[in-house]
């Protein structure tokens, strides 16, 4: 991408990616580093991981910065995406991908736990990209946002009435996003992944291709690094005319539709 500012050398850009101590956000980390971009990496309460993460970058022969972000202590909270700038020299590149969930049933979901959710959900990645877009903007040359979403952006699921909110909501935002920065040249997508082998699905140091999804059309979880792919393809230029669109990363699962891909134990769906 062209911009009216200085790279480092050999640098095709800055990219912040928040929660990337590990799974979908380190695996996007590395997939950036690698196509050039120095990373601004952000972590709640894993430092060791994020530290492991900024290592990775740096074997890469990129930059490195860390910062820790508590997205339940907005609006300040959003400033990290300022310092990090800062410090890494510009933004390029903004990956809203910290997030939390719930398995609660809706009636027995308190106030504090629902402001938790959308807060760090929808409320956070809304001011991180504003902040990072107001910076696009100055520098000139535009930018790209990209949200991770969830299936739940697209689907509900019972127990998880905050977070299908607040991915729905993110759904609906980006487009918003897009309408609103394209004369900036700021392009803004979700990515909406289904189960993929994290931490955050306890599947963490799990090799996805050993587990039996019988539900889902490929027959089983994603690999962080295969949402990172899609993620690195939107940002690059070879997506120069991809904007308000939300790219599902789930195998197949959600054209399952009422069959309820991800729950099913057997095969006998594909038979019809």
């Amino acid at each position: 991408m062209t911009t009216d500012r200085e790279l480092g050398p050999g640098s095709t850009g800055v990219a912040v990616i928040t929660g990337s101590d590990s799974g979908i956000g380190r695996a996007t980390a590395v997939q950036l580093a690698r196509q050039g971009m120095d990373i601004g990496i952000t972590w709640h309460t894993d430092r060791e991981g994020a530290l492991r993460t900024a290592a990775e970058v740096r074997e890469l022969g990129r930059q490195a910065s860390v910062e820790q972000l508590d997205l339940t202590g907005l609006p300040e909270a959003a400033e990290v995406i300022d310092r990090l700038a800062e410090r890494l020299g510009g933004i390029d590149v903004l990956v809203n991908n910290a997030g939390t969930g719930t398995a609660t049933p809706y009636l027995d979901i308190g106030l504090e736990q629902l402001r938790e959710v959308l807060d760090i959900d929808l409320v956070g990645p809304f001011l991180c990209g504003q902040r990072a877009a107001r910076r696009m903007i100055e520098q000139g040359g535009g930018g790209r946002i990209i949200n991770v979403t969830s299936v739940h952006e697209h689907q509900p699921r019972v127990g998880a009435a905050p977070y299908c909110a607040a991915k729905g909501g993110l759904g609906l935002l980006t487009q918003v996003m897009a309408l609103e920065l394209a004369e900036h040249g700021i392009r803004v997508n979700a990515v909406a992944p289904g189960e993929i082998s994290t931490p955050m699905t306890g599947q963490e140091g799990v090799d996805p291709h050993t587990q039996r999804r019988p539900g889902v059309p490929l027959g089983r979880p994603g690999d962080a690094r295969e949402v990172a792919s899609v993620i690195g393809f939107l940002v690059s230029e070879d997506a120069a005319y991809v904007t308000g669109a939300s790219w599902v990363v789930d195998g197949g699962m959600l054209r399952m539709g009422p069959q309820a891909g991800s729950h099913l134990t057997g095969d006998d769906w594909r038979r019809g």
